[in-house]
């Protein structure tokens, strides 16, 4: 018998947090293998983003008056991010931009989930119990399940699109990753 979680959605969010940053100094550092890499911080940004903008961003909008423009800054930043991240998918790890385009997306990525954390994550502790929070936290590993594990930015930053467009994007992205990974192993 597995017994429920009792992690809080700021504490899940914040160690995703933790795993991108990490993620982001391994491919600065040239640790490992750059494609693989990045590939699972294109599936970590992607998840993370488009679960945050269906679970948590609505919910901290409403937590106190005015929250919504500051939660609205957090997601023009995330859209960019989008655009961001997908161009740098476009561009592929062997193309000589794609560093220096890295270092400039990490900045601006690490600055966002600073602000996220100092300012929408202390709100939502401030404003809701324990119990809440963990619920929370339940309801972002369930958008997690059927969000996409590539950014599409043209789908917009809202719940509601995440909503439509996201399940089946996500059958779409996740068909390709097993393509994908089926050649790699039939290829190696």
């Amino acid at each position: 018998m597995t017994l429920p979680s009792t992690e809080d959605v700021v504490d899940l969010l914040t160690a995703q947090h933790k795993q991108i940053k990490e993620l982001f100094a391994q491919l600065k550092s040239g640790q490992g293998d750059k494609s693989e890499l990045f590939k699972e911080l294109v599936r970590l940004l992607a998840v993370h983003e488009s679960a945050e903008e269906e679970a948590v961003h609505p919910v901290a909008a409403r937590a106190r008056f005015g929250a919504d423009k500051m939660v609205g800054q957090r997601r023009d930043e995330e859209n960019h991010a989008k655009c961001a991240l997908a161009n740098l998918y476009d561009l592929g790890v062997d193309h000589p931009d794609f560093d220096a385009e890295l270092v400039e997306f990490a900045d601006a990525v690490i600055a966002h989930a600073n602000r996220e954390e100092n300012e929408e994550f202390a709100l939502l502790r401030q404003q809701f119990s324990v119990h809440q929070l963990e619920r929370m936290a339940g309801s972002v590993r369930a958008a997690e399940a059927i969000a996409p594990t590539r950014p599409h930015p043209k789908t917009g930053a809202s719940a509601l699109a995440n909503l439509l467009a996201g399940p089946p994007l996500a059958v779409f992205d996740r068909a390709r990753d097993a393509v994908r990974d089926w050649r790699r192993e039939d290829d190696g």
